[in-house]
């Protein structure tokens, strides 16, 4: 039986704001909050707990703890390690640069987890996160569909974004996603793109847009957008926030929700258990209830085996892959 307690590790730009949305969606009882420096934790624990004073947030038993305190949690969102970093002399740095360090803090994590719970589901936010998905679901022994990662919710959400704003009209009129990597080789499935029925090649003909509707075009306008958001503040944390509890709610209310999320395929597309990206996901009870392989285009799958081949790059930064998995 649930009881509806949040875990969320690592409270950084990304996991406070993830705190602070949780806080405001009024489904969690109780939320611990773990970090390594104690004294964040504490804090944010203690700012978010004064809020529920006021009117409109609901009283939730917010506190600072430890990997102890996941023993009866329902759901754990992992925002644990650093993000990538903007400088003069990278202004588009690629998420990978992190697959090294982040390896050695998603295993510090997760066997802090580990000690406690196998049951909880967990949701992973840390970059590289194809790579740091791969790690933790394959080398911990955790159940299958428990363990997965926002994967490319954020970049599809900003796809849609794209499109819309192209034919102004409301992002969430559009149905599209992205799929691979969630980072730069990331790709828009355009095959499967529409605004209520009207396709990819209606669209320009029933909507007015500020240009037409390319896909090179539009694909580098999505992986441009991070990097909008990243020069102008030094990182991204709202939207993949709201992509983590979004992906709460899901599991707690068994919403059964279609996301594209990350997990390692198993089978779909020529790869079984060698990598981990983001494809269409039923979302429920159990974490990833139903993996469902989408039938793409010519254009589609050659850019998806290019995302893999990346990913696997990474995952050797990483000191993971098939032949390292421990049983």
């Amino acid at each position: 039986m649930l009881s509806n307690k949040l875990a969320v590790v690592g409270v950084g730009h990304v996991g406070s704001y993830v705190l602070s949305d949780a806080m405001k969606l009024g489904l969690f009882s109780e939320i611990v909050v773990i970090d390594q420096n104690k004294d964040i934790a504490s804090g944010e624990a203690l700012d978010q707990a004064h809020a529920t004073a006021l009117t409109n947030m609901t009283n939730i038993d917010v506190y600072a703890g430890d990997y102890e305190d996941v023993k009866d949690a329902d759901v754990i969102i992992v925002a644990a390690g650093p993000s990538i970093i903007i400088t003069e002399e990278n202004k588009k740095p690629d998420r990978a640069m992190l697959a090294e360090e982040n390896g050695k803090n998603i295993r510090e994590v997760m066997s802090g987890i580990t000690k406690y719970t196998t049951e909880a589901i967990i949701i992973l936010i840390t970059n590289p996160l194809d790579t740091m998905v791969y790690v933790a679901e394959n080398e911990f022994g955790y159940p299958k569909g428990r363990i997965f990662g926002t994967g490319t919710m954020l970049d599809s959400a900003r796809l849609r974004h794209v499109v819309a704003s192209n034919y102004n009209i409301d992002p969430k009129s559009v149905t599209g996603y992205m799929m691979g990597e969630h980072g730069m080789t990331a790709f828009p499935v355009f095959s499967r793109l529409n605004v209520y029925g009207f396709g990819e090649k209606e669209l320009d003909t029933h909507f007015q847009g500020k240009e037409t509707l390319d896909r090179k075009a539009f694909g580098q306008k999505v992986v441009n957008a991070a990097y909008d958001v990243l020069n102008g503040k030094g990182w991204t944390n709202a939207g993949v926030a709201q992509a983590a509890v979004t992906l709460a709610k899901a599991i707690l209310l068994n919403e059964r929700s279609v996301y594209p999320v990350c997990t390692t395929l198993n089978g779909q597309y020529g790869y079984d258990g060698d990598v981990a990206l983001s494809m269409p996901c039923i979302i429920g009870e159990n974490g990833v209830e139903q993996q469902l392989e989408i039938e793409l285009d010519e254009e589609e799958i050659k850019l998806l085996h290019q995302s893999a081949a990346y990913i696997k790059e990474t995952m050797k930064i990483a000191k993971t892959g098939k032949d390292k998995i421990v049983n």
